[in-house]
C-alpha cells in the first residue's frame, strides 16, 4: 500500500503514509531513520537512507519507458546513499514501468481517475461528471482522456469539462473527448463510434495551443510546445434506437448459449438495443408486430404508402407516410 500511495499525484500537503493507512484501515507503523532525520515504514523490506544533492546533475538513463520508446540519457538529480537496512530474508520489490499497460500505469490509474473525477465535479462544479477515464495501452494515460457526462448537460459545461481536464495537469490530455454515459470510455472502438457519428469537427472540436510535450520522445518542432484536441464527442439531438435486439432479448439468447455449453461470451457496451430519443411510435408499433411474427400486416400497410413523387432516400416522415394524390 506503501508503494501504491507513494506514486500518487497527493497535495503537497498530504502525507502519502498518512493516505496509505487511510486505505489499509490502521495506520503505519514508522521508526526514525538510522542517518536521516525522518520516518520510515517499520515494516519495510528494504529502506535506502540518504541524501539528494541540491547542486549537480549525473547522467541518467537510456531505459525503456511507459510511453513505448527509450527515454534517451538526461541529467537529474541522484542520491547519496548513507545506509541501507532490511529484514531477515527481505524481498526486493519493485513496479516495472514498461510499455503500457504494466504495473506502473495501472498503479497510477486508479489514483488519476478519480483525482480528475474531484477536480473537475468538486473544484469546478461541473455538471453531470460521472467518470473520468484515462486510456491506458501504449498511450500510458496521460495523452488520451476521456470525460463522461450525463445525457442532456448544458452545451456550457462539456466544454467547461473539456477545458478543465486539458488544465489540471499540465502535460495531461493531448487528446481530451468528451461522450454520455451510453459509451464505454474504456473501448476505444466505441470511442472512435462516438466520435464518428457524433461530433462534427467543424462545430465540435477546439486545438488548445502552447501545451507542453509532457511525457515521451522530445519535439523540437514549434519550438518543443504541443497542442491539445477538444472533442465534443455527446449527444446533441435525438438520435435513432440502437440497432441491436432489445435487451431482453439479449439477455435470452444468452441465456440460451450459456445452456448449450458455448463458449464463454464477453459482451462489449452496446450489446443490446436502446432508444436514444428519435424513435416514432408507429415504429415501435411495427416492431411489436415483428415480434408477434405479423410481418404481413405491416407489409401490407408500406404498400398502401407507395409514392412516385420523391427520391430514393426520402425520409418518409418529411411527407407524413402518406400515398401521394393521383393527378388524375
Amino acid at each position: 500500500c506503501v508503494a501504491f500511495t507513494s506514486a500518487q499525484k497527493v497535495p503537497e500537503t498530504l502525507d502519502e503514509l498518512h493516505v496509505a493507512g487511510g486505505l489499509v484501515g490502521t495506520p503505519i507503523n514508522v521508526v526514525k531513520a538510522k542517518t536521516v532525520d525522518l520516518l520510515v515504514p517499520a515494516e519495510a523490506e528494504i529502506v535506502v537512507e540518504g541524501y539528494i544533492d541540491t547542486e549537480s546533475l549525473e547522467p541518467e538513463a537510456p531505459f525503456g519507458e511507459s510511453h513505448g520508446h527509450v527515454n534517451l540519457q538526461e541529467y537529474n538529480a541522484f542520491m547519496e546513499v548513507t545506509c541501507i537496512t532490511r529484514r531477515k530474508d527481505a524481498i526486493l520489490t519493485s513496479i516495472i514501468s514498461q510499455v503500457t499497460p504494466s504495473e506502473s500505469s495501472l498503479i497510477k490509474r486508479v489514483a488519476l481517475e478519480s483525482l480528475y473525477t474531484q477536480h473537475l465535479r468538486q473544484a469546478l462544479g461541473i455538471q453531470g461528471v460521472k467518470r473520468v477515464s484515462m486510456h491506458e495501452p501504449l498511450t500510458n494515460l496521460r495523452k488520451v482522456v476521456v470525460v463522461v457526462l450525463e445525457r442532456n448537460v448544458p452545451r456550457t459545461e462539456v466544454w467547461r469539462a473539456l477545458y478543465g481536464a486539458a488544465a489540471w495537469n499540465r502535460a495531461a490530455g493531448k487528446y481530451v473527448i468528451a461522450v454520455n454515459d451510453d459509451i464505454d470510455p474504456d473501448n476505444a472502438d466505441a470511442l472512435l463510434w462516438a466520435m464518428s457519428y457524433r461530433a462534427n469537427p467543424a462545430l465540435d472540436l477546439q486545438l488548445l495551443p502552447h501545451r507542453d510535450q509532457g511525457h515521451g520522445p522530445r519535439s523540437q518542432r514549434n519550438e518543443g510546445e504541443d497542442c491539445s484536441v477538444l472533442i465534443d464527442a455527446t449527444l446533441k439531438e435525438d438520435f435513432p434506437p440502437i440497432s441491436l435486439p432489445k435487451r431482453e432479448y439479449m439477455e435470452r439468447a444468452r441465456q440460451i448459449w450459456e445452456e448449450l455449453g458455448l463458449p464463454a461470451l464477453k459482451p462489449e457496451a452496446p450489446w443490446y438495443g436502446y432508444s436514444l430519443g428519435d424513435w416514432p411510435a408507429e415504429l415501435e408499433q411495427a416492431a411489436q408486430a415483428a415480434v408477434r411474427g405479423e410481418y404481413f400486416a405491416t407489409g401490407e400497410k408500406l404498400v398502401q404508402q407507395r409514392r412516385t413523387d420523391v427520391s430514393m432516400n426520402t425520409e418518409v416522415r418529411r411527407h407524413g407516410g402518406e400515398k401521394a394524390e393521383s393527378d388524375e
